[in-house]
């Protein structure tokens, strides 16, 4: 492998081919492609830009640089969500269990915050003793057992993403639409999933300022979730303001509780039916929309929403009834 020449072609708007790039990657995983070689690769895909054929190779050659997971034997459908970020996004807590409750499965591999405010795992990590560094035995069976998990991505989930990331972030390559879109679908097809539904946040407190790019990197991410075999759709949600009413890691946490017991704000309450309807729908589980609010909305009206977090809570070792401490 030539990965002088590959850069040159890219810098000069080449299209790669799949094993080229499968080759890169391989290489510089394995310690054979210098970091110097890669940021240059990194700078001339920021410039240039991927054919969908490219980024689904990108994708695919990180997804399998690691492990993937397997669930011979389960009784309903693997699904998951990911959001690109935003002020007071506290989603997938709610979300989860909610999804679960339906007889959905959701091994969510998340990740920490991007900007001023925490991501999925700070906010997890405001409860006493809850643990997000699960292997992937103990990330198999929760979701076995409860339905659901929430964790941080082991070492052996898309390894050549997180070598890729840290040399994007300090190359200011991190807002290429391909790279982001590998980098995210790397891990999220890692968990074994047949359908994912995408929350692209656009706005003021987001990642992508406006509509545009926005709906740019939802059609990347969706190509690619549909070349790579799975179920995959996305929905652009405002994030000119925050979601909810809290923005803070323990605040965030006792907001979603709030919302599974009933009492959530509308906003994020209407965010998290509308993305859930979605997932049900790309899982064979209801086609109307208006229904499948119906019976989201129903697991929190009976309670069972909230049970279903609980188990999650104490399957990670948590304690719902021990938040940091919350000034007053």
């Amino acid at each position: 492998m030539n990965v002088t020449s590959l850069i040159r072609r890219k810098r000069d708007g080449s299209e790669l081919a799949a094993g080229e790039i499968e080759n890169l990657i391989a290489g510089y995983s394995a310690g054979e492609v210098p970091d110097y070689q890669m940021a240059a690769f990194a700078m001339a895909v920021c410039v240039r830009g991927m054919t969908t054929d490219e980024t689904a190779a990108l994708t695919n050659a990180m997804l399998h640089s690691g492990q993937v997971m397997q669930w011979p034997g389960l009784d309903g459908p693997v699904v998951d969500k990911h959001s690109t970020g935003g002020i007071g996004d506290k989603v997938s807590l709610v979300l989860a269990p909610l999804l679960a409750c339906e007889g959905l499965y959701v091994p969510m591999i998340s990740g920490r915050g991007l900007g001023p405010t925490g991501g999925t795992l700070d906010k997890l990590e405001a409860i006493a003793g809850l643990r997000t560094n699960l292997s992937l035995e103990e990330v198999q069976r929760v979701t076995r057992e409860v339905g659901c998990v929430i964790t941080g991505a082991t070492e052996g989930i898309a390894p050549a993403d997180k070598k890729l990331y840290g040399l994007r972030d300090v190359t200011a390559t991190v807002e290429s639409i391909p790279l982001i879109t590998a980098s995210i679908m790397s891990k999220k097809l890692a968990e074994g999933l047949s359908a994912l539904v995408l929350d692209v946040k656009f706005g003021s407190g987001a990642f992508m300022k406006n509509l545009d790019d926005a709906r740019a990197l939802a059609r990347s991410l969706v190509a690619t979730g549909e070349r790579m075999g799975v179920k995959t759709s996305a929905l652009l949600t405002d994030m000119n303001q925050p979601l909810g009413r809290m923005a803070g890691n323990a605040v965030e946490v006792q907001e979603c509780t709030n919302t599974l017991k009933g009492s959530g704000p509308e906003d994020l309450v209407e965010v998290t039916l509308a993305l859930g309807a979605e997932l049900l729908r790309l899982a064979d589980a209801g086609h109307d929309t208006a229904a499948n609010i119906e019976k989201l909305q129903s697991h929190i009206n009976s309670g069972a929403a909230l049970e279903k977090f609980q188990q999650m809570i104490q399957a990670q070792h948590g304690d719902l009834n021990k938040l940091t401490p919350l000034a007053a």
